[in-house]
């Protein structure tokens, strides 16, 4: 027996009245806002406009479930469709129970982040350097589910840090009683590549998409490893579990791209921000375009009615005219002094004219009245 051991939770589901409450998906859900949280902050540094994370993670979120329970059941698809499987077929889709691999996460969840940043007008590149440290945490949150479901723990151990795990459980061996918490290495080794890639990207101005080949670099280093000491049920080839050859596939391509995109020189669209935006003028929503167009088409109309045009800039000669009152010629801003000496002069010349008319009239009237 062990000196010292990691007890096993007695259980991984509450009830709420009729709604059970499990561990798996608070853990799931925990690290998704750890890492939505985390984006944001990391985006608006960058410069790129607040709540664009959060955004993106309407698209991630489904995508990336459902790409991560596929992956599932597609390598394991012995434990439900087999003819000795454990689960009935129906199970496939209770993501509950666990099962989530994170490769079909990220894969199909990239698909729909690139979805999401079509409409933005935004560089996927810069969102995946942006995230990928939330990621690494939300996987390492996401790892305790598994430790609630008392699964996909490692071989038997009697270090002092062995987990308890149950005797019926899938995957024990008769006679052990602690097995390795692979659970737990996967998290620790989740939140120091967190802080590996925080710092990286600050020391080294990582950009393009090296940060994100960092992460899946430095991830699938550490799964090669862990994944050797599980004893649940897996595909082998060559000797090697399938998930460890996938870890070499990947972190070959992530290298790959790693230097590849270090020859990347071109500025990557992060959006336009208000505070960014030229002249103060408030930056167009790429998601709402159409709306915020309207309202700045508005804004202008209700500017050009009620604001004084800047000094020294003439009104058109058309519109000066029509505003003239009586119908009275408008002075040309450009010469106001010339045409106001020549109005003088033109009303200076009518005057003698209207005089000699009166004196005319007032004479015929008074002939008028001497006339018997």
């Amino acid at each position: 027996m062990p000196l010292a051991s990691i007890p096993s939770p007695s259980q991984g589901v509450w009830h709420l009245g009729v709604v059970p409450i499990r561990a798996y998906a608070l853990c799931i859900v925990l690290g998704v806002i750890v890492a939505v949280i985390m984006g944001e902050r990391r985006w608006r540094a960058r410069g790129g406009a607040p709540g664009t994370i959060v955004d993106l993670a309407v698209w991630a979120v489904p995508f990336g479930l459902v790409g991560g329970r596929l992956y599932h059941v597609i390598t394991d698809w012995q434990l439900y469709f087999g003819p000795d499987a454990p689960n009935e077929p129906i199970e496939a889709l209770f993501i509950w129970n666990g099962g989530l691999g994170i490769w079909g996460a990220v894969a199909l969840g990239a698909l729909g982040v690139w979805f999401g940043c079509r409409g933005r007008g935004i560089s996927l590149s810069a969102v995946a350097d942006t995230v990928a440290p939330g990621i690494a945490v939300a996987q390492a949150i996401g790892r305790w589910g598994n430790y609630f479901n008392q699964e996909l723990f490692g071989r038997p151990t009697d270090l002092p840090w062995g987990l308890e795990i149950d005797p019926d459980r899938p995957g024990t061996v008769p006679g052990e009683a602690t097995y390795h918490p692979t659970f737990l290495y996967e998290s620790i080794w989740d939140l120091g590549l967190a802080l590996v890639l925080i710092w990286a990207g600050r020391r080294f101005a990582l950009r393009h998409g090296r940060v994100f080949a960092l992460y899946v670099a430095g991830y699938t280093v550490g799964r090669f490893w862990i994944e050797g000491l599980r004893v649940d049920t897996a595909h082998h080839i060559l000797g090697l579990r399938l998930n460890q050859w996938t870890s070499i596939i990947l972190l070959v391509a992530a290298l790959a791209y790693f230097w590849y995109a270090g020859r990347k020189t071109g500025e990557e669209s992060v959006g336009v921000t208000p505070e960014l935006a030229p002249d103060g003028a408030g930056a167009v929503d790429p998601a709402h375009p159409s709306d915020e167009a309207d309202e700045a088409e508005r804004a202008g109309d209700a500017g050009d009615d009620g604001q004084d045009r800047p000094e020294g800039r003439a009104e058109p000669a058309g519109v000066a005219s029509e505003l003239a009152p009586d119908g009275a010629g408008a002075v040309d801003p450009a010469h106001p002094s010339d045409q106001a000496d020549e109005a003088e002069k033109t009303g200076a010349a009518g005057t003698p004219g209207a005089s000699r008319e009166e004196s005319a009239v007032r004479a015929t009237a008074e002939a008028e009245k001497e006339r018997p």
